[in-house]
């Protein structure tokens, strides 16, 4: 065995994993000359979400980050993550682009690319490895790392003697959930070390408890160099102590030959830095130990858990823990990273909750049909014949899906001229890869870096509702995600409001307790009910009051869980639809009837009657514009246009705030732009808050 190399993770995946990436460049620059006279392998400083954070949130240049980073750490190289094909955006770019930023970063200060594919395939990262090698640059292809009966120790091997075959100067093991083992760690070095003569890199999580013993069985192994974060900024979502992984390697062969006396001072700076960004800080600070089971990445597990309850059906868990191997086998036993883990984990929602592949989200057809690349092993055969079908194509899509895309550099240097970029490449690139978020970047650059950890701080979410528990007196009353002023004289503790010509009922609870309003149900009398399969939001109808449609058609379009889902008609017969567009409905609920007669909900009027005074009042909806949805819970915070411009397809329209980000809301459809909820409004997932028109 050989010394072991660390790269120190600190300025980049650390901060990323505790506080959502919002470390300004400025914390970063003071321990700069205590990290470059430290002497490890690797500072990992870029990549990932900072790029998209910085101009985003901290109104920082990410170039001019890498620069300065370059520039105070002369005597360490600066390693980034790159998603391959994807660079640091959310799409597949076309190869000028891709080579373009890789010369770029490279020229900026980036020694060594970190490259990895979500679904391991070596064709996306092929273009980015040439590209770096061309650089001159270390290149580094990355394992992202999964537990699956395919994902075998022989596998990985043979993909790292391929990845070898593409040029990779050293192999990552990119665990990224805290799943890999110790002796299964001792066991993939081994058996990789066997295939190529290349440096083996270990990357893995503390999320589960099991990394500090994972990186020692790995280094026993032969693991050449380990990743780790200073104490103060490690465990939880986050990585080994740096600190502790020199102690336990210290006068054995594996010996790191650093000096943990120089490390306690980076240390007590960053100790410092973490209580600035408490705000922020992740609330995950311990092992979730259910992975260690389920197989499931924290952060998917928790996001099935919301998507369960959003349907009331939270007491499903089980079953949808049961479902989740049968998907991710019937789906080629993808690696479970962004976005597969979400394209996975969605579907065996909705395979438990309205039975087995009765409806395939628009991705996980995509995911089976190739349109993200390779998967690892065959999907589910029938699975791919209907998504085929359903997806409108002939076969698999067998090419590279980069192949698809025309070179765009070109275009690209225009529309970033015309969005107020300064001409240089990397301002291109910094269009390229976030066209809606650039402009305003651009435009605001001058005034300089922004503070997102006080100024989330400061941030004062009003609640979304108060009362007194509906005996008389003022309320605020929140429906459908938009606060009203209610007026009462002295009521029971329900009372119906009149807003904007729609009955509401409004349930109170005990004094002081919020009251909650929901859409007052229509009458419906005979006929076969027409019911949601899950809760959602009603998008469209597809027919008019009175039509005949047949048996299985599609009369209503619901959103649920980021997708929309068609409704059948259970039987051929006349339609009177009985919840209008735009409602939030529950699972089950009747949202129309075949050959039923269909009353309007009738209006109560306690004595005096309560009215409903918006504050701000949500505009009506026409009824036939394309709908735009909040994708999830959140506080509308600002629109991004003027009420009745016109945008395009991919323009942001709303800003929300949710989960401590800010999220933008896309328009979806080109055409003028008419909103339905108003700055300050509390929405909930799915809410319509735009139409196109």
């Amino acid at each position: 065995m050989s010394k072991v190399g660390i790269s120190e993770l600190v300025i980049r995946d650390a901060h990323q994993s505790l506080h959502a990436t919002r470390m300004t460049t400025a914390d970063m620059l003071p321990a700069c000359p205590m990290l470059d006279k430290i002497g490890y392998k690797f500072i990992e400083g870029w990549g990932g979400a900072t790029y998209d954070s910085c101009i985003r949130f901290l109104n920082e240049d990410p170039w001019e980050r890498l620069r300065k980073l370059h520039a105070a750490m002369p005597n360490s190289k600066i390693m980034m993550l790159l998603r391959a094909q994807n660079l640091l955006g959310y799409r597949h770019y076309a190869d000028d682009v891709v080579e373009k930023f890789v010369e770029t970063a490279a020229k900026n200060g980036i020694d060594c690319f970190r490259i990895f594919d979500a679904c391991n395939d070596p064709r996306n990262m092929e273009c980015a490895t040439k590209a770096a090698k061309k650089s001159g640059k270390h290149v580094q292809m990355a394992i992202s790392y999964a537990v699956t009966p395919y994902h075998t120790i022989e596998k990985y091997a043979e993909l790292a003697k391929t990845y070898a075959d593409f040029g990779a100067d050293s192999i990552c093991i990119k665990d990224m959930s805290g799943l890999l083992k110790p002796y299964a760690a001792y066991d993939l070095v081994k058996a990789i070390k066997a295939k190529v003569d290349l440096p083996v890199e270990i990357h893995t999580h503390a999320t589960t408890g099991l990394s500090v013993a994972t990186l020692l069985k790995g280094a026993e192994a032969g693991a050449d160099w380990l990743d780790t974060a200073i104490s103060s900024m490690s465990m939880g979502t986050s990585h080994s102590p740096t600190e502790t992984i020199v102690e336990m390697l210290k006068g054995t062969d594996m010996d790191t030959g650093l000096d943990t006396s120089a490390l306690l001072e980076i240390a007590a700076y960053f100790r410092e830095v973490r209580k600035h960004y408490s705000s922020l800080e992740s609330s995950f600070l311990g092992a979730d130990t259910r992975i260690l089971l389920s197989q499931v990445p924290g952060g998917m597990l928790s996001n099935l858990e919301s998507q369960l309850k959003q349907q009331n059906a939270g007491d499903r868990m089980d079953e949808v823990l049961e479902e989740l191997p049968k998907v991710h086998k019937d789906a080629g036993y993808v690696p479970l990273v962004t976005p597969t883990s979400q394209i996975v984990g969605t579907q065996a929602v909705m395979n438990v909750l309205m039975g087995r592949y009765k409806t395939m989200t628009q991705d996980f057809r995509n995911l089976i049909t190739g349109k993200f690349g390779a998967l690892p092993a065959e999907a589910n055969a029938d699975l791919v014949k209907k998504a085929l079908e359903q997806n409108g194509m002939e076969k698999v899509m067998t090419c590279r899906p980069a192949d698809e895309i025309p070179n765009e550099w070109d275009k690209m240097v225009e529309e970033a001229k015309k969005a107020g970029g300064n001409g240089t490449d990397e301002d291109v690139l910094t269009y390229a890869m976030f066209p809606n978020v650039a402009p305003k970047f651009f435009s605001e650059r001058a005034k300089g870096p922004v503070d997102a950890a006080s100024t989330f701080a400061k941030k004062e979410t009003a609640p979304a509702a108060s009362g007194n528990g509906g005996k008389g007196g003022s309320y605020t009353v929140n429906v459908n995600g938009t606060a009203y002023n209610v007026t009462s004289g002295p009521a029971g503790d329900s009372m119906s409001v009149n807003v904007n010509g729609v009955a509401y009922n409004v349930s109170f609870g005990p004094a002081g307790s919020a009251p909650v309003a929901s859409a007052a149900p229509a009458a419906v009398t005979g006929g076969v009910d027409v019911k949601a399969p899950v809760a959602g939001t009603l998008l469209k109808h597809c027919f008019s009051n009175g039509t005949k449609v047949e048996k299985g058609q599609t009369v209503i379009i619901i959103e649920s869980m980021k997708m929309e889902l068609e409704v059948k008609a259970p039987e051929a017969g006349t339609i009177t639809y009985s919840v209008p567009t735009g409602t939030q409905i529950t699972n089950g609920q009747v949202l129309a009837s075949i050959g039923g007669v269909v009353s309007a909900a009738p209006v109560a009027a306690p004595a005096p009657a309560p009215v409903a005074a918006p504050s701000p009042a949500p505009a009506a909806s026409s009824g036939s514009g394309k709908p735009v949805k909040a994708p999830v819970a959140g506080v509308f915070l600002r629109t991004a246009v003027s009420e009745g411009a016109t945008v395009g397809a991919n323009d942001t329209v709303i800003v929300i705030e949710s989960m401590k980000m800010e999220l933008e809301i896309k328009a979806g459809a080109a055409g003028k732009v008419h909103f339905l909820a108003s700055a300050g409004s509390q929405l909930t997932n799915g809410q319509v808050v735009a139409e196109i028109l």
